[in-house]
């Protein structure tokens, strides 16, 4: 089974935002400063964004290419899915998802009002949801 890892959204204000990045491209890549270690584990997975302190949407894994510079990309297919809000701290660079990843929405289907990130996370730790 592939390993998947997690990415803050950074410097998306709205899901939209995030939606827009992926927009009419024929290829999309993520900028980090190290690859992960278990990178060959990931190819066929997914990166998931946090967005608001929530998993929102996921991007399925491709590959990671070297820059000139010591940096990678990670390729990435160009659609965002979306998945089911689950409560995720941030954090900075990626990481990998620990257990299991929250299931996409189907077709159509409406989450409704999210519960914001902290508060989730809040009422998790206390047994509450």
């Amino acid at each position: 089974m592939p390993l998947n890892l997690t990415k803050i959204a950074y410097g998306a204000k709205s899901y939209a935002d995030i939606e827009s990045w992926f927009a009419n491209r024929p290829r999309m890549s993520v900028n980090t400063r190290y690859r992960p270690t278990r990178w060959e584990e990931c190819i066929g997975g997914s990166l998931f964004w946090i967005h608001e302190h929530n998993l929102v949407a996921r991007s399925k894994i491709t590959g990671f290419e070297e820059q000139d510079n010591g940096r990678w990309f990670i390729n990435l297919e160009p659609r965002l899915i979306p998945v089911l809000p689950r409560p995720k701290r941030a954090h900075q660079g990626w990481r990998y998802l620990k257990g299991e990843p929250p299931r996409d929405l189907a077709e159509g289907e409406d989450i409704g009002d999210v519960m914001p990130g902290r508060l989730a996370g809040k009422l998790e730790k206390l047994g509450l949801i």
